[in-house]
């Protein structure tokens, strides 16, 4: 008889790319379904391992839920550096560039990352607030780089980012703009407000 194909597969792996693997399968399932839908059991069958080992990374789906989540927010966050040396305009473009390319390559990690339902977790909605608030943190230093920001542009900052997601999902969802233009769109949509804010004077 010829081996198992899967123990082959599953003995190439290493401990890290067996985890990895199996929270690319669960964006996937996250992004497509809603969390009551999900049944961690699904993802070992996928991933042709036994449920066992599959529990011994993630006990709950609570606890797998939360993973891919945190896990997609910090790949997010790591794609999306810019070089500080850059003019204020350069450095939201490059960043929004940043952006779109991690979109465009974790399509299913992006819809999960945001999906509502998953969000319904704690420990998701904490992940999901700690990725929001440093995006704004970053976007903020470097409209505000010696001062501390008004509130309004906070806020503002605070408001955009859900804009973008909502673009985003939009974008991934119909396909009807580029990515060009989606950037552009959401550049234009920051640049505009923070140039009509009384709080802020920066040279764009």
């Amino acid at each position: 008889m010829a081996p198992s194909t899967s123990g082959r597969s599953r003995s190439r792996l290493s401990t890290a790319e067996r985890r990895e693997q199996l929270l690319r399968i669960g964006a996937r399932l996250f992004a497509e379904r809603p969390y009551d839908d999900v049944w961690i059991e699904q993802v070992a069958d996928i991933a042709e391992v036994s449920r066992g080992l599959l529990y011994h990374y993630f006990p709950t789906k609570r606890d797998f839920v939360t993973e891919v989540v945190k896990a997609e927010g910090e790949r997010l966050l790591a794609m999306t550096r810019t070089d500080p040396t850059l003019p204020v305009a350069d450095q939201l473009i490059a960043g929004l560039d940043a952006y779109l390319r991690y979109v465009e390559a974790n399509k299913d990690g992006y819809r999960a990352l945001h999906a509502g339902t998953s969000i319904a977790v704690d420990d998701v909605r904490e992940i999901l607030d700690r990725n929001f608030a440093e995006q704004g943190r970053r976007i903020l230093a470097v409209l505000c780089p010696d001062s501390e920001p008004p509130e309004t542009l906070r806020v503002t900052v605070r408001g955009w980012l859900a804009f973008v997601v909502a673009v985003c999902l939009d974008w991934l969802k119909y396909q009807r703009l580029t990515r060009d233009q989606t950037r552009d769109l959401c550049a234009k949509a920051l640049l505009d407000i923070v140039a009509a804010s009384p709080d802020v004077q920066i040279d764009l």
